[in-house]
């Protein structure tokens, strides 16, 4: 998993609360566990104006011009600005999967479901709670600049405007933190002691050798 250490990442805003996993990668596109590949069908049903499908060839489908993310001003953005209890609805882990592999590496809204909010840190995505007030500002800020760009240093636990006009400070709990700083996920934290792993397993072969 790739490190977070600090993000200027241009912004993109998704003006819609309770936005769920179902619309954010829907359903038909579960089939795969690979983790890559779910960038082209993010948010699916928006994007485009007919139904998409495993294996179609999105070249060739007819895009949303008013969608969001179809407009040339948010093309390349990292940071995507969202309103209040996003992720809701099924657990699905390709929802964040579809997200990072669009090339979104944080997300900003005043909440979040909790599953999609822990599947956010388990993938290397930062998820970041700021105050409705924050959020109401930042997407005043988007639409009126347009390539409005924000600076998300995790270190600091911090979200700047690149002149500083703006900045606001987020939590982050510490283990998550230091995961995602560190790059690890689940498999990587548990490689980090796999020498005690290797010394576990020799040792119980000798005492028990009928279990192998």
């Amino acid at each position: 998993m790739e490190p977070f250490l600090t993000l200027t990442g241009l912004v993109a805003p998704i003006d819609r609360a309770n936005v769920d996993t179902d619309a954010i990668i829907p359903k038909q596109f579960l089939k795969s566990i690979k983790r890559s590949g779910f960038g082209p069908n993010l948010f699916d049903a928006w994007r485009y104006l007919d139904h998409g499908e495993p294996g179609m060839d999105n070249a060739t489908r007819r895009i949303n011009p008013d969608f969001v993310l179809n407009e040339p001003r948010y093309r390349g953005a990292q940071v995507l600005l969202a309103r209040r209890n996003f992720g809701c609805g099924s657990s699905r882990e390709h929802a964040p999967w579809a997200l990072a592999d669009y090339g979104f590496r944080a997300l900003i809204a005043p909440s979040y479901a909790d599953i999609f909010f822990n599947n956010c840190y388990k993938n290397g995505l930062l998820p970041i709670v700021l105050s409705e007030s924050q959020v109401d500002l930042l997407f005043g800020a988007v639409n009126a600049f347009p390539g409005f760009k924000l600076t998300i240093d995790l270190e600091r636990q911090q979200v700047a405007a690149p002149d500083e006009s703006m900045v606001f400070h987020f939590d982050a709990e510490p283990f998550r933190k230091h995961c995602l700083l560190h790059g690890l996920d689940d498999i990587g934290l548990t490689l980090q002691h796999a020498d005690a792993v290797r010394a576990f397993e020799a040792r119980r072969l000798a005492e028990q050798p009928w279990l192998i």
